[in-house]
């Protein structure tokens, strides 16, 4: 499962992005917004066209 997930992190966050010129601070600084997108605005269709957070939200209601 983590396999997956840092892989989706990979493609989407790392791969698609040009490092050259960017800090360590700069690097940690945009993962922890990717991170945030990620878990909070990310669409997932195998969690019914909801984020994360919005598909526990509704999960924890049952």
């Amino acid at each position: 499962m983590s396999e997956g997930y840092l892989g989706t992190i990979k493609n989407e966050f790392f791969y698609s992005n040009d490092w050259r010129y960017t800090t360590c601070d700069g690097f940690i600084t945009k993962l922890e917004k990717y991170l945030i997108w990620f878990k909070n605005k990310r669409i997932k269709r195998r969690l019914g066209c909801l984020s994360p957070k919005e598909f526990m939200l509704n999960y924890n209601q049952y």
